[in-house]
C-alpha cells in the first residue's frame, strides 16, 4: 500500500516511506535499542525519556564504544508512552476515523539525553538493528527511506522552537515557555520576590527559559544573584560547586529550569547537607514529578511552586493504564521495567540489575498503588501525546480521503499518492481549525504561524482572516475630513458666524431701546460666550493628543458656565427690575453693572476651579481602544477619573436649574419684561438637549461617542442663540415701529 509511514516521537515527527528497493546502507557501531512496538498499515513512532539516567560516553577511541543500557526508569513517561498506545488503540476501534487502515507503533527510549535521543530517532528512521537491514536487503522486503523531518512535540516548550526560519516544519502540542515565563514573573511579582537564584541545565531549554525569565524579572524591578548550570554529565565536584554557590547565596528563593532526571544528583546533595529553607520553584518540566513526593527530599522541597499543564480527563484511560501486565514477551520489556519499578521486585523474565528484591508473580494489582503513574487524572503531559495522535490520524484521514463520518460505506482510498509535506500540511490545518473556534470564543488577536503553536500579536495588531499573520489595526477617530466632521466643522463655523451677525446687529442698534432694555453689556458678553461654545466643539475633533484631550472638556465647562452665568444675571436682573417698580425698593440699585460683573466671575471662577483641579489630579489621556472587533483602533480621551467629568457637566446643570427656577417665577411678569419667557423656553430645550445626552453618550460606540457630545454642545448653544436672541433681531429689522419706547411698552 503505498502510504507513508508516520513516526510521531517525542521530539520529532517523522515521515518514513515504504519501498521495495533499498538503497545500499550499513548501520556504523552498535546500537540495539529496547522497543515496544506493533504492526500496522501506517507506523507512529515515539520517543518517550522512560529512563532518566544516561550511561557516561565512552571517549577512550581505543576500542568500538559499547552499547550501554540507562537507569533509573521514569514512571511518568511510561504513562505517556501508554497514552500513546491507547489513544492508537482507539482510533483503531473507530469505525468512524481511518476505516480499513490500521495504525501501528514503535516507541523507544530517549534516557532523556541527547546522545541517545539521536541514536534512537537514526533507529527509527533506518531500522532498528544492522542485521534487520541485512535481512532485509537479502530478502528484497520493505525497508524505510526518511524523506523529511516534521518534529510534532508533546513536551518541548523551548522558545528557540518558535523560530520559523530555523524549525519550519516544527509542530508541537505544548505551549511556548513564552507564556510560563512570563507567568513565573507575575508569581515573583505577587509575593515581592525580588532577589532570586537560578539554576539549569547545558542545553537550549533551559538557556532559553532562564534568558527569558531574567529579562523580565529584571524589567519588573527583581534581580538575580547567581545562575548556575548543571552539565549534562555533572562529576560530583561540579554537583558540590552548585550548592555551596545556593549555600553561599542570600537569596531564598530559587527558579529552576531542568527535568527531575537531570536534578536528581543536585537535590540528593541538597537533602544531604539538610539545606531547609529554600522557595523552590519548578519549571514544567518537574513541577509534576515523583521527585517532590521522595521522602527523602520532602524535607527541602515542601512548598515547591511551578506551574504545570492544564489537566483534562481522558475517558477511559485510567483503566487502560491499570490493565497492564508484564510478560515474557520481548515486546514488553518497558512494562517489565516497569513492573518491577512500580513494585519492587523483580520478575524471573526481567532485567532488573538490582540485587535484593523479592520476586514479583506478575499478579500485583496495580489499584492499589499510587504512583505518577497510576496518577492518570487529570491528564496533563499525557494529553498533549493523545492530542498529537489524533492531529495525526485526522490529517492521514483526510489525505487518504476516508469517508465522511456518517456515510453507508466506510473506507478510504490507500492507493493515494501523497508526500510528507502535505501530511505536514493536514496535521497544521486540523489544529488551525481547532485553534480557530477557541480563539473566537476567548476574542484573543493570535496568529499560529502554519503551526499549532499560536502566538499573541504584539499590541494593536491583529491576525488576519486566514490567522497566519499579523497585521496592523485601522486606527479610527472623528476626522476634519470625513463627512461626519465636515458637517460638525461647519454647524460650528455657522454658529459662529449667527453669533457674529447678531453681535454686529446690535452694536449697529446699541442706541434703540431694546438692546438698551436688555443690558447691552450682558447681550455681547452673552453672545462672545455662545461662539466660544461653537468653537470648543472644534477641539473635540482631530487625532487625540494630551493637550487636545485636556483642553476639550475644559473649554466646554468654562464656556458654557460663562453662558449661563450671563443668561442667569439677566434673569436676576429682570426680576429685580420688576421689584424695582415697587414703592421703597432699593434692589436694582443694589445688583448694578459692577456686581453683576463680579457674580459672573465668581461663577465662571467656580467652573475654572474645578476643571483645574480634575486636571491636575486625573487629567483625560490619550487612549487606543481596542476591545472593538474587526481590527480597529479606536483613538478616544479616556478619562481617567470619570466623575471629574459629571462634576463639570453636574455644576452646568445646577446653574441651568436656578436660571430656570428664576426664569419661570417671572413668566407671568407684564410684557415689559417678558424676556424671562424666553429664557425659560431656552433652558427648556438646554435641557431636553443635555438630559437626552448622557444616555446617548453613553451607549454609543467608537468615535460617535465624541460626535454626540459635539452635537449637544452644538445643539444647545443654537438654542440658546436662537431663544434668547432671534426675537430681538426681527424687531430690530423687521419691526422697527416696536423699538421706541412706545412700542416697548407693549409686547416685544
Amino acid at each position: 500500500m503505498p502510504v507513508c509511514e508516520l513516526v510521531l516521537l517525542a521530539l520529532f515527527l517523522l515521515f518514513v516511506h515504504r519501498a521495495e528497493s533499498l538503497e545500499s546502507c550499513r548501520r556504523l557501531g552498535e546500537f540495539v535499542p529496547q522497543v515496544l512496538e506493533v504492526d500496522g498499515d501506517v507506523i507512529l513512532g515515539g520517543l518517550f525519556p522512560l529512563h532518566y539516567m544516561a550511561p557516561e560516553p565512552d571517549h577512550t577511541f581505543t576500542d568500538r564504544a559499547k552499547f550501554k543500557r540507562c537507569s533509573g526508569f521514569d514512571l511518568r513517561a511510561f504513562r505517556w508512552a501508554q497514552t500513546m498506545v491507547f489513544a492508537i488503540e482507539e482510533i483503531n476501534r473507530n469505525p468512524d476515523l481511518l476505516p480499513g487502515v490500521t495504525l501501528g507503533y514503535r516507541i523507544l527510549d530517549s534516557c532523556d539525553h541527547v546522545h541517545t535521543s539521536l541514536q534512537s530517532v537514526l533507529s527509527l528512521v533506518n531500522g532498528s538493528s544492522a542485521l534487520e537491514i541485512e535481512e532485509s536487503a537479502a530478502s528484497s522486503s520493505r525497508s524505510t527511506r526518511c524523506l523529511s523531518r516534521a518534529p510534532i512535540s508533546y513536551f518541548a516548550t523551548c522558545t528557540c522552537l518558535t523560530d520559523k526560519r530555523v524549525y519550519p516544519s516544527f509542530l508541537r502540542t505544548v505551549p511556548s515557555d513564552v507564556f510560563q515565563v512570563r507567568a513565573l514573573v507575575q508569581l515573583m511579582a505577587h509575593f515581592g520576590w525580588r532577589w532570586v537564584g537560578t539554576i539549569g541545565t547545558d542545553e537550549d531549554y533551559s538557556h532559553y527559559g532562564i534568558q527569558a525569565f531574567t529579562k523580565q524579572l529584571e524589567e519588573w524591578g527583581g534581580c538575580v544573584d547567581f545562575h548556575r548550570t548543571i552539565p549534562k554529565v555533572p562529576t560530583p565536584a561540579q554537583i558540590y560547586a552548585i550548592v555551596d554557590a545556593l549555600e553561599a547565596s542570600t537569596a531564598r528563593v530559587v527558579v529552576v529550569f531542568a527535568t527531575e532526571g537531570q536534578l536528581l544528583e543536585l537535590l540528593s546533595e541538597v537533602a544531604q547537607r539538610n539545606l531547609t529553607g529554600w522557595q523552590w520553584v519548578a519549571s514544567e518540566a518537574w513541577v509534576t514529578a515523583k521527585i517532590l513526593t521522595a521522602p527523602e527530599f520532602q524535607h527541602v522541597l515542601a512548598g515547591t511552586l511551578g506551574f504545570s499543564f492544564r489537566g483534562v480527563r481522558i475517558f477511559g484511560l485510567s483503566e487502560f493504564l491499570l490493565s497492564v501486565r508484564p510478560s515474557p514477551d520481548s515486546r514488553s520489556v518497558f512494562t517489565n521495567q516497569f513492573w518491577e519499578e512500580q513494585f519492587g521486585c523483580h520478575l524471573t523474565y526481567g532485567d532488573s540489575e538490582i540485587m535484593g528484591r523479592p520476586l514479583c508473580t506478575g499478579l500485583e494489582d496495580l489499584g492499589l498503588v499510587e504512583s505518577s503513574y497510576t496518577s492518570a487524572s487529570p491528564a496533563r503531559v499525557s494529553y498533549n501525546v493523545y492530542k498529537a495522535v489524533y492531529a495525526i490520524a485526522h490529517a492521514l484521514h483526510s489525505l487518504l480521503r476516508c469517508t465522511p463520518v456518517g456515510s453507508d460505506w466506510k473506507g478510504c482510498n490507500t492507493e493515494s499518492e501523497f508526500t510528507p509535506g502535505q501530511v505536514l500540511g493536514s496535521v497544521r490545518i486540523e489544529y488551525l481549525f481547532i485553534l480557530y473556534f477557541a480563539l473566537l470564543q476567548e476574542s484573543l488577536f493570535l496568529f499560529c504561524s502554519g503551526s499549532i503553536e499560536c502566538i499573541k500579536c504584539p499590541m494593536y495588531y491583529w491576525s488576519n482572516a486566514e490567522r497566519v499573520a499579523c497585521v496592523a489595526g485601522i486606527e479610527e477617530f472623528l476626522s476634519f475630513h470625513e463627512i461626519m466632521g465636515i458637517i460638525l466643522v461647519t454647524l460650528s463655523l455657522l454658529g459662529v458666524g449667527v453669533a457674529t451677525a447678531v453681535s454686529v446687529i446690535f452694536f449697529l442698534f446699541r442706541a434703540t431701546p431694546i438692546v438698551k432694555a436688555n443690558n447691552s453689556e450682558l447681550s455681547f458678553l452673552l453672545l462672545l460666550s455662545l461662539k466660544l461654545c461653537f468653537l470648543c466643539s472644534l477641539v473635540f475633533m482631530g487625532r487625540p493628543s494630551l493637550w487636545s484631550c485636556q483642553a476639550r472638556q475644559a473649554a466646554f465647562g468654562i464656556s458654557f458656565v460663562l453662558c449661563i452665568s450671563c443668561i442667569l444675571v439677566k434673569t436676576i436682573v429682570v426680576l429685580l427690575a420688576f421689584r424695582s417698580t415697587m414703592p421703597g425698593s432699593a434692589s436694582l440699585k443694589r445688583f448694578g453693572p459692577p456686581q453683576q460683573r463680579a457674580f459672573i466671575v465668581a461663577c465662571t471662577a467656580g467652573q475654572a476651579v474645578l476643571c483645574m483641579g480634575w486636571l491636575a489630579l486625573a487629567p483625560p489621556v490619550p487612549y487606543k481602544n481596542t476591545s472593538y472587533q474587526g481590527g480597529r483602533i479606536v483613538l478616544e480621551c479616556k478619562d481617567v477619573w470619570p466623575l471629574g467629568f459629571y462634576m463639570v457637566l453636574g455644576y452646568i446643570g445646577l446653574l441651568s436649574c436656578v436660571c430656570f427656577v428664576l426664569a419661570f417665577l417671572g413668566r407671568k411678569l407684564p410684557g415689559t419684561f417678558n424676556e424671562a419667557k424666553l429664557i425659560t423656553f431656552s433652558m427648556l430645550i438646554f435641557f431636553a438637549v443635555w438630559i437626552s445626552f448622557i444616555p446617548a453618550y453613553n451607549s454609543t460606540p467608537g468615535k460617535y461617542t465624541v460626535a454626540v457630545e459635539i452635537f449637544a454642545i452644538l445643539a444647545s448653544a443654537f438654542g440658546l442663540l436662537f431663544c434668547i436672541f432671534a426675537p430681538k433681531c426681527y424687531i430690530i429689522l423687521l419691526r422697527p415701529e416696536l423699538n421706541t419706547k412706545k412700542g416697548m411698552t407693549g409686547k416685544i
